[in-house]
């Protein structure tokens, strides 16, 4: 946690782009009060990077000091439905401990995820998430893979909170501003019909550990014209990660350049 702080400290790009989307979601919030939420996502960095570090240390015996489920029953009735189940997630919280966590207790799926630029470190990170029979996805060839493991009734895990550009992104409201948005989600939910459960890792500071909650999964719009469900659905996805990091501040990454793309003729935020 004490690492999280350091970067806090010494980073001040970070810092500057933190800020300045702190102003674009809460323009009526003090300035006082963004650098505290600032300051606790840091923190909150420090303390997912540690416990990534002791992933290999965990078993099913121990696991619950780090994470406990919340709403478990809604993911169950989710895959009951045997038409495979989509995580709506971001990068919220314990992101990276929630697929683990949920492997760990015998519900291994599929992450979509980017490579790193470093090769040691991705390859590092790739091992760790793997451990309990995790799959990670390329982001290069996310939309075979995705339907792929949908049609079989399997789980996968979606980040998509970070900035597009089209045509595989369009744009929606995020925090009342449009913001260049992922559809491959939609697109692929609309199509195999799987259930969209909304997944998110919360730290709970009265805990002192993580929350794994799965939310109801959600009614999809479908009016037959696909271009506009794809967007209207878009748009109800990144509707819940705004709640969540409504709800929980210092838990979303505000460092992303989230709205750096932009409609056309409107300037650079950053």
């Amino acid at each position: 946690m004490g690492l999280g702080l350091l970067v806090y400290g010494a980073h001040s790009r970070l810092r500057k782009v933190g800020l300045r989307n702190l102003d674009i979601a809460f323009p009526a919030r003090s300035k006082k009060e963004k650098k505290r939420i600032l300051r606790g996502l840091f923190l909150g960095l420090g303390r997912l990077l540690a416990e990534c570090g002791l992933f290999p240390r965990y078993t099913t015996e121990n696991v619950s000091r780090v994470a406990v489920y919340d709403g478990f029953q809604n993911f169950a009735d989710a895959q009951a439905r045997g038409k495979g189940v989509l995580f709506l997630t971001a990068h919220f919280g314990g992101w990276e401990i929630g697929s683990f966590v949920h492997s760990l207790q015998g519900h291994p799926m599929n992450i979509v995820v980017r490579p790193l630029d470093n090769p040691y470190v991705d390859a590092l990170g790739d091992r760790y998430r793997t451990l309990h029979g995790n799959r990670t996805i390329s982001k290069q060839d996310f939309a075979r893979a995705l339907l792929t493991s949908l049609r079989r009734g399997e789980v996968v895990g979606i980040l998509m909170d970070t900035n597009m550009t089209p045509p595989q992104g369009a744009f929606v409201d995020f925090f009342g501003t449009p913001a260049c948005t992922a559809t491959g989600a939609a697109r692929v939910a609309l199509y195999t019909d799987a259930a969209v459960v909304p997944a998110f890792t919360v730290w709970d500071k009265e805990l002192g550990k993580y929350k794994i909650r799965f939310d109801p999964a959600l009614t999809l719009v479908r009016t037959g014209d696909d271009e506009a469900d794809t967007l209207a659905n878009t748009a109800a996805f990144t509707k819940v990660i705004e709640d969540y990091a409504t709800r929980y501040p210092d838990q979303w990454l505000w460092v992303h350049r989230r709205w750096k793309m932009r409609p056309p003729g409107e300037p650079s935020f950053y």
